[in-house]
């Protein structure tokens, strides 16, 4: 009769080092070192933050000294008696309002709106079509479509210039916005179609096989499900055409109808003075910009970085 027995353990050889036990590393955490930059990388962080925030800080500092403080120092001197308080004035924000901002304001809505809004409700039939709709010479043409966002902006200022006067546009608030919306067609089209493409397309076959037309599907299914590209688009061009003076300046001028940004730049003298006002009326300028980022900043990133991975 064999009797099993339970197997010794081995017996430890004297100086040997015992290998020490992986410990398993729980899923989804980062490996050790993982997301740490180099001093190369923080170095060059630190360099941009400082060369963006420099210039802020002038401008805010600026926007509060009295005319005299602005024209005969520099805003750097201030922090070399910050607690003098002649130094500082509230009224060059009355002021540079009081020089037509609030109409700049209402201008500026008018032309940003729909420059903002046409492009998006067009590019998004076309990126819906371009994703999940067949047709002759579809991806030409979404190739042509891409590769017009390299050509520069500046190109067509002329032609459209002559064109908007042969048909009377000239001065008009369609002048601007239609130029805006030419030119940010393209760069909406490719953020939405990236976007699309993401998209399960067990949701649209689900559609199909119920009888949904394509009007339904688009409508009922891919603009809610594709509201963070159209926010993240609707910032981009927001920001551009608000912060534009080149096309504003071409087709409208100053004048009744300028926009905030030729008001701006309209408060500096002809003697390089009032750059305090210059200041004061920026930063009010930026407050709908701002307000604009931080009510749709939650889909910005989300709506940018959908379509470049894929799986």
């Amino acid at each position: 009769m064999t009797t099993t027995g339970t197997t010794p353990p081995p017996t430890p050889v004297p100086g040997e080092v015992k290998p020490r036990r992986a410990i398993p590393r729980r899923e989804g955490a980062a490996a050790p070192g993982a997301g740490q930059a180099n001093w190369v990388v923080r170095l060059a962080l630190v360099v941009l933050c400082f060369l963006w925030i420099v210039p802020t800080l002038g401008i805010v500092i600026t926007a509060f000294r009295t005319e005299d403080a602005a024209d005969t120092s520099g805003w750097w001197t201030v922090f070399t008696s910050p607690l003098d308080f002649t130094q500082y004035t509230l009224s060059n924000y009355s002021q540079a309002w009081n020089e037509g901002m609030g109409n700049a304001f209402i201008n500026s809505f008018a032309v940003t709106l729909p420059a903002t809004v046409i492009p998006i409700m067009i590019a998004a039939f076309a990126a819906y079509a371009f994703t999940f709709m067949q047709f002759p010479f579809r991806d030409v043409l979404f190739v042509i479509i891409v590769a017009l966002l390299v050509v520069p902006n500046q190109v067509a200022l002329v032609p459209l210039l002559r064109i908007y006067g042969d048909v009377g546009l000239t001065g008009q608030f369609a002048a601007v916005y239609l130029a805006h919306i030419g030119f940010g067609m393209p760069l909406a089209v490719y953020i939405l179609r990236n976007y699309m493409s993401t998209l399960p397309k067990a949701v649209i076959e689900s559609a199909k096989i119920d009888g949904a037309s394509h009007f339904k599907t688009f409508w009922r299914l891919i603009v809610p499900m594709s509201v963070p590209a159209l926010a993240s688009f609707a910032i981009f061009q927001f920001l551009w055409v608000w912060n534009d003076l080149l096309i504003a300046l071409l087709f409208l001028g100053p004048g009744e109808r300028e926009v905030v940004t030729v008001t701006v730049a309209g408060l500096v003298g002809a003697q390089d003075q009032g750059w305090q006002l210059l200041t004061a009326g920026a930063i009010i300028s930026m407050i709908v910009p701002v307000l604009v980022f931080i009510s749709l900043q939650r889909f910005f990133v989300r709506g940018l970085t959908a379509g470049s991975v894929k799986g």
